[in-house]
This record gives C-alpha cells, structure tokens and sequence, in this order.
C-alpha cells in the first residue's frame, strides 16, 4: 500500500520540481542571448523573444511549457537552434546510459567483493592492504584518476584511445576513471555493513548451531550487509547514469552532464528545465527499485 503511495505521488513532486527549476533559471542574472558573438539588435531580440515565447510573463510560460511535457515534448533549445531538447537528450542520454552503467558495474564489482573480503579478514594483513585501496580510490577523484589513466594506459602503452567515442574501446577509459572512484566508497560501505553484522547475536546463534563459515556468511550475514551498497546505488546509478560532466569533458564524450552544464552557462532555459526534470525522475524511480531492494533483501521489514 505504502509503494502505490508513493508511486501516485511521484507526478506531482515531478511537477513541483519542474516549477522550481522553471522559476530559479528565469530569475537568475543573465538571459539566453548575452553570449551571443554579435549582439543582435533590439528590435531582432525582441523578435527572437517573441518567437520562443520569452516576451510573456512566467505563469503564461510555464502553463505552455507543462502543456509540452504532457505531449512529451521538452521544447525547443535556446542555445542549439536546429534541435529540440528531445533530439539532445536522444543524442547525449544513451552515451550517459553506456559509460554510466558499465561505472556502475565496476563501482559494484570491485567494491562488494573488496569490502566484504576486508570484513572477513579483519585486523589482518589483507584488511589493513584492502582499506588502503578504498581509501586511495576515495581520496582520488576521477578528474585525478582520468588524465592518469591517459597518460598511462594511452599514451604511453597506446592500448586504448585517447578520447571521443565510436567504438567500445573509446568507453573503457572514462569507465575506469568513473568506477574507479565509486568503488572505494562502495568497499567502504560494504566494509562497514559486513563488519556490523557479523557482531549481531543472530550470527552468533547461526554459527552455534554448527552452520559452516560459508553458509553464515553468505546466507545470513551477507543480505542484511550488503543493505547500505542498495541503499546507496539508487542516486550513485542515477548520478553516473546522467554523466559526469568532468570526465566526459576530460574524454571529450558527447553525453548529457556535457549539455546539462553548457546549457546552465548559456541559460537555455527548457534545456536546463528538460535534463533536471530527466535527473529528478530517474532519481526518484531509482530510489523507489532500491526500496523494493531493500523490502525484500530485509526480513525485518517483512515482517515487522
């Protein structure tokens, strides 16, 4: 009952955020046409403005830019004239989709299991060596780990491209220096909740009753460990999945942060207003999967 709830009040927060988003890029200093190389005149701005509807006042403007959004069009792009907000997001999302995803992958991939070993280990070599790795690759951003990676595994050994994109090996560069980050906070995480748990008396009870090592960790102690990471993977995918504006300028990747952040400078309005809109939903649908996640990871909460 509680999941339909919130499901049914996700259009309106949506619509709430759109208003926000609407109103603060409007009042902010600047317009869409300062930056322009040569300044139009007054009476072709004014005609420019006329044409995209920026002569009327706010309300009038929001109520046609939510007319749009109900027939699932973003409107036109200030900044990029020959394209819609939906050609951008067309263009940039599915790039944001692959690096992100696969960042996603190697965040999970490589912190879990470092976490969880670190756990097992604890106050031993291995623990001590594998919390130096997470802490170095927390310590370390991507816009560090990514020139590093350029110079080391592209121009050096010349084994992957230096930047742009077209093919899979352009992809594997900016997903480490992505992933690579992430995968320090998530082994700390994983760490953490793994380390807790084993100290719970339910533990205690599982191992008293003669239940190998194996089964204790991975069948009681590793569902309710692993709880923290679920949590946490709904607004790191959303975040990675949306671009980093850094690294995808870094790697010269034609993404969506790219536009997000280009679009904010040149105050293209529905541009700014569109891709905040994109980030927010897939914020919140994200944060509602983990919910379901951690329901069903939790036997607490089923049956308390």
């Amino acid at each position: 009952m509680d999941l339909i709830k919130r499901i049914l009040f996700l259009p309106p927060l949506l619509l709430l955020i759109t208003f926000l988003a609407f109103v603060l890029v409007r009042v902010a200093p600047g317009g869409p046409f300062d930056r322009e190389r040569r300044p139009a005149s007054p009476e072709i701005e004014r005609h420019i403005r006329a044409k995209y509807h920026l002569d009327e006042s706010i309300g009038r403007q929001y109520l046609r830019y939510v007319g749009g959004l109900v027939r699932g069009d973003f409107g036109p792009s200030l900044k990029y004239r020959s394209h819609t907000v939906n050609d951008i997001i067309r263009q940039g999302l599915p790039v944001s989709l692959i690096v992100g995803g696969a960042a996603f992958g190697v965040a999970l991939g490589l912190g879990i299991p470092l976490g969880f070993f670190t756990a097992v280990r604890r106050h031993r070599w291995e623990d001590m060596a594998g919390g130096f790795i997470a802490l170095l690759a927390v310590c370390i951003p991507g816009f560090v780990v990514g020139p590093l990676l350029v110079m080391g595994l592209a121009i050096h050994w010349r084994l992957f491209p230096v930047a742009l994109w077209g093919t899979a090996s352009h992809a594997v560069l900016p997903v480490m220096a992505l992933g690579i980050y992430f995968a320090g906070r998530v082994s700390r995480l994983m760490r953490e909740g793994m380390q807790s748990t084993l100290t719970a008396d339910f533990i205690t009870t599982a191992r008293a009753k003669g239940l190998s090592e194996s089964a204790v960790l991975w069948r009681h102690a590793f569902p309710l460990a692993v709880l923290p990471v679920v949590s946490y993977a709904g607004p790191l995918l959303a975040d990675l999945l949306t671009g980093s504006f850094v690294i995808e300028s870094i790697f010269q990747i034609p993404g969506i942060g790219v536009f997000l952040v280009n679009s904010s400078l040149n105050r293209d309005y529905p541009m700014v207003v569109g891709l905040v809109l994109l980030y927010a939903a897939l914020l919140l649908v994200l944060n509602l999967a983990v919910d379901c996640i951690h329901f069903w990871l939790d036997p607490r909460t089923r049956h308390g």
